[in-house]
């Protein structure tokens, strides 16, 4: 694609970046096949190489409107189309790059403004658990759309106290603690079981994401730095041999860490670090299977498991899950159809874009339904929850029910 950017950004750091993108695609259209909100839509700027257009045009010099924010907020960034791409676009930095350029150049209504605050504000706060409490204690006689965004109140169980020469770093996440409590221990029990000492720095919060993603970029990166922060004694003193994620949605943020401050001079090499020690939970799965192969007892009926689109698109990491708790004895199954769209969760997607995200939601329900499963498995909190929204199905993340196998063996 041939590019001529306005002088506004042509020597910037960021707009190099955009450039470098842009250029590689070849308007080819295979992300538009695989692309969900083009899916639900019908309409070419609401698939990746409408986007693409709508933000070379602003770094050519044309305004912004309501419009392009309109179609940048609706893309769900699940990068299902970067695993299309025969040219390697990498189209979910360029969003990032329009949709904050965006943020600057058109106001947003009053509604708006204050449902992004309290989202980027409110789930990042420290008040979050406690709210959460008070939800799950009333949940009983919530309105059903309240009431599907408080998942049952859940018992973490015991944290393991035995130590181990092997150690890993866990972020305990901002909203997973609250909402699903279990999978953080469940995570440390099933580690520990396989000789793993996990290890959780108390200054590690918010991996970023939803700050980011909500267009307050740079309180993203104060969350960053202050993980690296609490995270770096270890990491420099050699004690811990990765730094485990068991929400891929923070997996892959934290993978690019080293993109996002790599301009930043205090702390450029440190993220690349950080970035680089990061593991998926699944990625230990190997480990895992040699150390408690015949340790388990496999649940009966069938687990469908969906992958998320963090983990499949934007970590790159596909199979893993299914291949090695099936090498365990539990019968997994992905969903034939569409198993590689989004199931519409995306952060604060289903809060923002509640619409499609409920459509993408029962669409790919109805594909796992038809697995007949005893249970759905995933690997993040976001869609844990939001498919739970949509079926008396118990969802569970796939740790959970390793977890309950090897207490029940």
């Amino acid at each position: 694609m041939q590019t001529s950017l306005s002088s506004e950004f042509k020597d910037t750091a960021e707009g190099r970046e955009a450039e470098a993108i842009l250029r590689k695609c070849v308007h080819c259209g295979f992300c538009t096949a695989t692309c969900p909100t083009y899916q639900v839509l019908g309409d070419e700027l609401d698939g990746p190489r409408g986007r693409i257009y709508l933000i070379k045009q602003m770094l050519e010099g044309e305004a912004p409107t309501r419009k392009t924010q309109l179609h940048l907020d609706r893309c769900l960034t699940c990068r299902n189309c970067e695993s299309t791409c025969p040219s390697g676009v990498e189209y979910g930095h360029l969003v990032d790059i329009g949709r904050r350029i965006v943020e600057e150049k058109v106001p947003r209504g009053t509604g708006s403004s204050a449902l992004r605050w309290a989202l980027k504000e409110g789930l990042t706060s420290p008040l979050f658990g406690p709210a959460m409490k008070l939800g799950q204690a009333v949940r009983g006689v919530l309105p059903a759309t309240l009431k599907a965004k408080v998942p049952e109140k859940q018992s973490a169980g015991a944290w393991p106290t035995r130590e181990h020469a092997r150690k890993v770093l866990m972020l305990a996440g901002c909203v997973q603690p609250s909402m699903m409590a279990n999978i953080n221990s469940a995570t440390a029990r099933v580690l520990d079981a396989t000789g793993i000492q996990t290890l959780v720095a108390r200054k590690a919060g918010c991996c970023g994401a939803v700050k980011f993603h909500l267009n307050d970029q740079e309180g993203g990166k104060a969350q960053m730095r202050a993980n690296i922060d609490a995270w770096w004694p270890q990491v420099e003193n050699g004690s811990v041999e990765a730094i485990v994620m068991n929400a891929s949605g923070c997996g892959v943020t934290v993978r690019e860490y080293g993109h996002i401050l790599q301009h930043d001079a205090a702390y450029a090499a440190k993220a690349k670090r950080i970035s680089e020690l990061t593991r998926d939970l699944s990625e230990l799965l190997p480990d895992i299977v040699a150390a408690l192969r015949g340790k388990v007892r496999p649940v009966d009926g069938l687990l469908a498991f969906h992958p998320p689109c963090t983990l499949q698109h934007g970590q790159q990491l596909r199979g893993g899950v299914e291949k090695h708790l099936s090498e365990l004895g539990f019968t997994v199954r992905v969903a034939m159809n569409e198993s590689h769209l989004c199931c519409g969760s995306a952060g604060t997607y289903s809060v923002l874009q509640p619409e499609i995200a409920h459509e993408l939601r029962d669409r790919k329900l109805g594909h796992l339904a038809e697995l007949q499963p005893a249970s759905i498995i995933s690997a993040n909190i976001g869609c844990i929850a939001h498919l739970q929204s949509g079926t008396a199905t118990p969802v569970r993340h796939w740790v959970e029910i390793l977890d309950a196998a090897l207490m029940g063996s």
